[in-house]
């Protein structure tokens, strides 16, 4: 039996975080959730150092739910990272935040993210957002560097 590879959600808001992780659950999204609560701690993760050092990096996220808006290093610093290392740079990002400025937007988009989705208010609307990007993202994205697509 194959392990479900986990969601990395980057998101520092408490609230957000319980909103995402209830969302989840609610549309019975099974895979496990890696929560780091701001930049340094989603680099750490993905490359397996500071409080995450000895961590399997053969396992990455399925998927990576980013904020923009986070301390230490913002979400555009984490997507450039991200889209630096060969390690990760196929990996899916998709950019989950408030922020509507187009700047941010486009930015994200220059910098490599799969998809740009503002958070919504409305939890019921919020629900059927993670519904959505938990079939798609989960079930039907062929991603490049999941387990058996050898593209190295």
């Amino acid at each position: 039996m194959a392990i479900e590879r986990p969601i990395l959600l980057v998101e520092d808001n408490p609230d957000d975080e319980a909103l995402t992780l209830r969302a989840f659950s609610k549309n019975r999204i099974v895979n496990p959730v890696v929560v780091a609560r701001d930049g340094v701690e989603a680099i750490d993760y993905l490359f397996a150092t500071g409080s995450h050092a000895g961590r399997d990096v053969s396992v990455m996220p399925a998927v990576i739910l980013l904020d923009l808006k986070l301390p230490r290093i913002d979400g555009l610093e984490v997507l450039r990272r991200i889209r630096a290392d060969e390690r990760t740079a196929l990996l899916p990002v998709v950019v989950l935040t408030t922020s509507r400025e187009i700047q941010d937007i486009r930015e994200a988009y220059r910098l490599g993210a799969n998809s740009y989705i503002r958070k919504p208010v409305d939890f019921e609307r919020f629900i059927q957002t993670v519904s959505q990007l938990g079939v798609y993202w989960l079930s039907l994205n062929e991603a490049a560097d999941a387990p058996g697509n050898n593209h190295y």
